[in-house]
This record gives structure tokens, sequence and C-alpha cells, in this order.
């Protein structure tokens, strides 16, 4: 365990053993007895006793790695709540022979500038040269690793020059495991399922189901909009309905699996290039570009105004790590204006209960996921000019603490610029000097 940071929940906790009276140490979780303490009186400390001793309350059995994570998840958000203005919680924790979890709450400490967050890095063949930012040292990496090794560094701010590190968001768990970062419950079981889970002598190991973790969300998406548009909803399904698609947050390739067979040309784009070299791998997609799926699509639109666009988007997945989809709906409507089509997605939504208790259009979980209003991803249908060809309310996306998740599956169609136009002068009779101007609208 290293911890970097500051917990006021866990400054100078008093130690029994040292004869400074009863521990102040809070007990977390379902810990209802301190059997591990800490022998100083760093928050560091104290911190990592309340975690494995709310572990160890937790779980008579070696937990699967998907659960470990939640557990680990939900105490880290447990740690902060209450204090999250006054708390800097970033750790490592290595948990067995493979995996290591990152959590990260970055903060500046009172009348510092200094930002302590957790930076990452994946380093791949072919390796380069690296330089340091803080002194003249330079590595080249290609003489002291080979085409067999994958290395991954976290560091609370980068430390070399002109590589893709990346600042992990606020409140985000990363599970690192052969040198990739996975924060999802399915993509956590997959590595339980090779085997790289959790093991002992002494305790028995749990198992996973085989649908358990299952990742359904894709296969919904496209029967819904199969159903939507009036195609074959079943998986034999051949027929090509869309000439050209992108699928927003690709991960690994499991969504484009899904969609191929219905798309002339398929481009997957996802902020991780470790994911997008597994999607790239997988061999679905006819193009992979690595960014902020927003910023590529908003680029893309800017190069090539008036020239193409595409007739289908969609994003499986990737609205539970996007809290404002103002400016993702608006550039995926600028995506599909030039042809028109249809845009696809999926979204953790609260319920009316909790809708009324939040005054903004989403609110982040205690999961490090974004939860979105009906009515406000209504209010962008509305805004964006897109019209409502199919959704489901209470579909089970996945599963969190052993709990079904619920959101929305929702299909959207958007005419082309052009039909647009020749709907607005034929019901208006407009003059063609007004094109320009409902273009705009």
């Amino acid at each position: 365990f290293a911890h970097n940071g500051e917990v006021p929940k866990f400054t100078q906790p008093k130690n029994p053993q040292s004869g400074c009276g009863t521990t102040e140490v809070p007990m977390l979780g379902r810990c209802t007895e301190l059997i591990y303490l800490p022998v100083g009186d760093t928050d560091s400390e104290a911190v990592f006793c309340a975690m494995l001793n709310a572990l160890r309350a937790e779980f008579t059995t070696l937990p699967t790695l998907p659960v470990l994570y939640e557990a680990i998840q939900r105490l880290s958000c447990e740690i902060v709540r209450g204090d999250e203005k006054e708390t800097i919680f970033n750790f490592l924790l290595g948990c067995g022979q493979f995996t290591m979890f990152a959590f990260s709450w970055p903060g500046a400490r009172e009348g510092s500038k200094v930002w302590n967050g957790l930076h990452y890095l994946v380093r791949t063949p072919p390796f380069k040269t690296a330089t340091l930012k803080d002194v003249d040292y330079a590595v080249d990496f290609n003489e002291t690793n080979d085409d067999n090794d994958r290395v991954a560094i976290i560091a609370t701010k980068p430390l070399t020059h002109l590589e893709n590190w990346k600042e992990m968001e606020r409140g985000q768990l990363l599970m690192f495991d052969n040198g990739l970062p996975y924060s999802r419950p399915y993509e956590c079981a997959g590595i339980e399922r090779c085997g790289r889970g959790l093991s002992s002598r002494s305790f028995p190991r749990t198992e996973i189901c085989p649908n358990q973790y299952a990742y359904n969300i894709p296969k919904l998406l496209r029967r819904l909009t199969c159903k939507a548009l009036g195609k074959n909803e079943g998986d034999d399904c051949s027929v090509v309905w869309a000439e050209r698609a992108v699928d927003l947050g690709c991960g690994s390739g499991l969504s484009g699996a899904q969609f191929r067979q219905c798309v002339g040309y398929l481009t997957g784009v996802d902020l991780n290039p470790e994911m997008a070299k597994e999607a790239r791998d997988r061999g679905c997609y006819d193009r992979i570009v690595v960014g902020d799926a927003e910023c590529i699509l908003q680029k893309e639109h800017e190069d090539t105004v008036g020239i193409w666009g595409y007739d289908f988007v969609f994003a499986c997945d990737l609205f539970a790590y996007i809290g404002d989809l103002r400016p993702m709906f608006n550039t995926v409507r600028k995506s599909l204006e030039n042809r028109g089509g249809t845009f696809a997605f999926s979204a953790e939504t609260l319920d009316e209960s909790e809708e009324e208790d939040c005054d903004a259009g989403f609110v982040l979980q205690s999961c490090a996921r974004f939860a979105h209003k009906r009515r406000y991803i209504r209010s962008l249908v509305e805004e964006f000019g897109f019209e409502t060809l199919l959704s489901t309310e209470s579909t089970v996306l996945r599963q969190h603490d052993g709990q079904d998740v619920l959101g929305a599956l929702i299909v959207l169609s958007l005419p082309s610029e052009r039909s647009m136009i020749h709907c607005h002068a034929r019901n208006r009779r407009l003059p063609t000097r007004s094109f320009p101007i409902l273009s705009r609208l």
C-alpha cells in the first residue's frame, strides 16, 4: 500500500498499543472489530488498516476481481464522503500476485500550488527514448525492453517529456494487470477467468458464474436499433443499413463486433490506446482512432465539412463517464447532419425520487460513474433536433454490489441537412436566400 495525500478522517489516530488511549480510527464498511492497528500516527497507516479491517469483515472467502474492485471502490468513496473538499486521497494497493489498484482523489493542500493527483502511462513496443522533466537525463527503453514487454507507470505527476501521460479522474479506480488499466467489472471478470485472480493456501476461492458480469449492452443496443429501423433483430443479421458508422468509446471492440455486419465502414474511437489496440486486434473495425470521442468528431467535422459524415453514431457505456452531455449531443448532431442518420446510446439513469433531489441533469455516483436524469436527456433530444425512434427506460445495464443497475437504451434519428432545408422550403415557401439561415438552425 502506498498513499499520497491528506485524509482528515484519519489524521493523527491514537494507538492503544502505545498507551495513548482508545483508538480513533474510523471503521469502514461492515467492520465491527479492529484487528489491524497502525504502528505510527500517519493518516496513511490509519487508512490502510481501516481498509484491511473492512475487507476482512466483508469476505470469508477470497473475492473475485470484479467483487474486489467494487468493494475497494465503495470503501474509497466512504473514506472521502463528507470531507470531499479537504481530502486528498491517492493510493496504490497491490492485491495478489498479478494485480494492483490505483485510486485518485486529487487536490492541493491549503496555501500550496502543488497539485496532488495520479497520472499513468503505458509503454509498448516499439519503445522509444524518454527524457525526464526535472533533470537532464534520458533513457532509451528500446535497449532495456524487448517486444514482449509492456510497462505501466503510475506517478503523482508526469515524469517525462513527449509521452502520453493520462491524469486519473476524481474518484476513479483502475485495476492494473499485465501492464493494462481496467475499470469495468466485466473487464475484471475477464482477467479473473484468465487465472490471474487472488490465490491462497488458507482461504477458499469464490468462482465466477459463467453469465455473471456479462457485457450485454452492445447486443441489447443493436437489437433495439434494428427494431427501430425495421431491420432484422436476430444475431445473424447480415443486411448493411449504415454506410459509415462510428463507435464512441469502443473499448476492446465488443460493441463493434455486434454492429459490424450492419455497417459498411466502421470507425472505432477510444481514449485508451491499449484498449484501442485490443479493438484493432479484434479485426472488426476499418479504422481505429485514439483520443477523446467528442474532440475527434469535432475535428473530423471541421476538416471534412460538406464532404462526408456519418449516418450512424453509437455509444455503448460511454455516457457513464461523461457528466454534461450537451457538447457531445452538439458534436454528434454535426457529424450526422450532412447525411442524416441514427444516434444510439445507453445511459444510466436516476429514478424519479433521485431526480427530485438532484438540481443538475446528472450526478456522480459512489462508483465514480455518472447517472443522468431522463428529462435531462429528453431536453437534449429536443434541443438538438433529434427524434426518438425507440427507447427503453428500465433495462438492466450492469450489476454493482450484486444489485441490478438500471438505465435507458435510446435510438434517435436526425434528418439530413438537405432534407430539412427542402422540407422547410416546401412547407413555408421560403426564398432560396433563407436556406443558409435554416441550415445553421
